[in-house]
């Protein structure tokens, strides 16, 4: 007997009756792409000594894969809704499988970068689709707990990323952590094959392909402007040059969207004080995090000595602890109990703060760090999964690709502008204090010529950490604080509407 299509689904209460099975293969799925946003933190210290990387190589070997997906997360997104999600999630699985295979065998900066490009393109199509055939296969009573489940694996990712790259780069060479997707995508694609049913919108918009080039250029203008800016100058030409275009690109952009009939990203979407307030907590709460793990792997390998494997498993309980809360249903009922916005402006505070006492406490020894990644993890069990059904639920449930796509482009956007800015930070704060030493730290140690000199220099780097955690977690707690405020008062305008009707 043939299995359920998504409008037999969408016709049964229950959902699909293979809804909880398909949810752990598309989390693999998604699992696998989440993990390369952090795996390769851990590989800088081989990267910089192998391939002879300086920081704004390894910079781009990291957002080279976050901003083509935020370049091309809205045009999938469209595109599966339109041509099918099942088809798109078979077409991303196989694309991430052939990039994944080049990153490991590139000998060359460039090369990885362009693998990493690549493996862009496949995670893009791969993160559209999971969110919205999750939407689609479970009854409304049962998305918000799919959703936690989905946001646990999200974070996830990000947290266990560095632990496995770390085991691998303490028994293989730097490429393993990328060949390691293949089985992966392997098993992954024999499943969505064998088990998710196909879902498509007949009448979705034919995909927004210059919107989706102008979003690609701007933001890559943005962020090289960002990481040139410690190495050049704000004010040079190598760096205002490509902050213009981004500005002005991303501009045209928006007024395109505006425009056009079948618009990437449809700005009506931006009315809704559901949609705008979960978006501006997403932004910033990947803004930080992304940023704080990226520096917080440094500190651990440079600053304090640990190998990678060392290094990952300290970064461990920040994973363990959103395991711990999502799966066990935890931060759902905290969700029910306290409601959207208050349980957005908790999680935030409690990732705000755990990045604190990452700046504050880590150089006193590993409790401190400890007592932040509980904290964070804390923070992302409770924030992503009401962020995450805020957004979808404001999205026409036809458009639940778009939806994800929106959702996927603002978080990835987030994650790789904070790995820009706040490494920029860490760049400004390094180079100021030693300004011989500009271009990376194991440069400079490399250079200096007595024990107290080396102290000075690592000295300085622990400092550049500091302020840049500081940064991010201010920027996390102003997420949090705005995105519960726009929240509230969407509740409140939709309970105004219900009593007058």
């Amino acid at each position: 007997m043939p299995a359920p299509t998504a409008a037999e689904t969408a016709a049964t209460p229950q959902g699909h009756p293979q809804r909880w099975l398909i949810l752990g293969v598309i989390c693999l799925a998604q699992l696998t792409v989440l993990l390369d946003n952090t795996v390769l933190n851990v590989a800088i210290p081989s990267l910089t000594r192998e391939l002879d990387a300086a920081t704004s190589d390894i910079q781009w070997m990291i957002n080279a894969y976050s901003l083509v997906q935020s370049g091309l997360l809205l045009t999938a997104g469209s595109a599966a809704d339109r041509y099918g999600r099942k088809k798109m999630l078979i077409a991303g699985l196989a694309l991430f499988g052939v990039g994944s295979l080049a990153a490991g065998l590139a000998d060359s900066t460039g090369q990885l970068i362009a693998a990493r490009a690549g493996m862009g393109i496949g995670g893009a199509l791969l993160l559209t689709t999971t969110l919205a055939v999750a939407m689609q296969i479970f009854a409304p009573q049962e998305q918000p707990k799919a959703i936690g489940i989905w946001s646990a694996v999200n974070a996830l990712g990000f947290a266990i990323g560095p632990l496995i790259g770390g085991f691998m780069l303490g028994h293989f060479w730097w490429g393993a952590i990328f060949l390691i997707n293949l089985p992966v995508a392997a098993l992954g694609l024999a499943a969505v094959v064998a088990l998710v049913p196909e879902s498509k919108n007949p009448r979705g918009d034919r995909p927004d392909l210059l919107g989706a080039l102008l979003s690609t250029i701007g933001m890559a203008s943005l962020v090289y402007a960002i990481i040139s800016g410690p190495e050049h100058g704000w004010t040079s030409v190598r760096v205002l040059t490509p902050a213009t275009v981004a500005v002005l690109v991303l501009a045209l952009f928006a007024y395109w969207e505006s425009r056009i009939p079948y618009p990437m990203l449809d700005l009506h979407f931006f009315r809704d004080r559901r949609f705008t307030g979960a978006v501006a907590g997403a932004v910033l709460i990947t803004f930080g995090m992304g940023g704080a793990l990226f520096l917080l792997t440094q500190h651990l390998q440079f600053v304090l000595g640990y190998g990678p494997l060392e290094a990952g498993l300290r970064t461990a309980p920040l994973a363990l602890s959103v395991v711990a809360l999502n799966f066990t249903g935890l931060s759902a009922r905290w969700t029910a109990k306290l409601g959207t916005p208050v349980s957005i402006a908790l999680g935030m505070v409690l990732m705000s703060g755990g990045l604190v006492s990452i700046a504050t406490l880590a150089a006193q020894g590993y409790t401190g760090t400890l007592l932040g990644l509980l904290l964070i993890g804390a923070g992302c069990a409770v924030a992503n999964p009401a962020m995450a059904h805020a957004i979808m639920s404001a999205i026409p449930p036809a458009k639940a690709g778009v939806g994800a796509g929106i959702n996927g482009t603002l978080a990835e956007f987030g994650n790789g502008l904070g790995v820009a800015v706040l490494g920029a930070v860490l760049n400004s704060r390094f180079a100021a204090l030693i300004p011989m030493a500009a271009a990376s730290l194991p440069a400079a140690l490399a250079s200096a010529d007595s024990a107290r000199e080396r102290e000075r220099i690592t000295d300085a780097f622990s400092s550049g950490l500091e302020t840049s955690q500081l940064v991010g977690a201010l920027a996390v707690l102003l997420g949090g604080l705005l995105a519960a405020e726009l929240l509230r008062r969407a509740e409140r305008a939709d309970s105004a509407v219900t009593a007058s009707a």
